[in-house]
């Protein structure tokens, strides 16, 4: 008899294809997001008299990488490059990012919050006089970490 999954017990990992992006109060629809990270520098210390002849890694400062978002291309859609102009020397329009992976009914399961994002390099698309796929921007945001809030 096959199982209908109706007396389910096990807990399954959630999919990764149905997520929202906000930018301050905004909602843009994105293909692809990557770049969730972040780690703690190892420090190396050894103290004169110890009697080991090795370092000991303590914690350091926390750092994280770039967050690399890609989207389709639109007609007058312009929302990376006007974001990208208001970089200036020492001027920056820095915004909230809230990534969210939604479940099946769309509310946030696991919900990112990027502090302090402002956009690092944006690049366009490629094109090709043979291709046949639809043209995709990235645009990769620079921020000041990450927080993880599960729902």
């Amino acid at each position: 008899m096959a199982d209908d999954g109706s007396k389910q017990n096990a807990i399954w990992p959630l999919p990764k294809f149905y997520f929202q992006v906000k930018w301050d109060s905004q909602e843009l629809a994105f293909q692809e997001v990557s770049g969730l990270d972040i780690e703690a520098q190892a420090i190396e210390y050894r103290h004169g008299n110890s009697p080991q002849f090795s370092t000991i890694k303590m914690p350091g400062i926390q750092k994280s990488g770039n967050i690399t978002m890609k989207k389709g291309v639109f007609v007058k859609d312009n929302k990376f490059w006007d974001w990208f102009k208001q970089i200036k020397m020492n001027t920056i329009k820095r915004l909230p990012v809230t990534i969210s992976l939604l479940d099946e009914t769309g509310k946030p399961t696991m919900v990112w919050k990027v502090a302090n994002a402002w956009p690092s390099k944006i690049t366009a698309t490629d094109m090709k006089s043979d291709g046949n796929e639809a043209a995709i921007e990235t645009i990769e945001i620079t921020h000041e970490g990450i927080t993880i809030e599960n729902g």
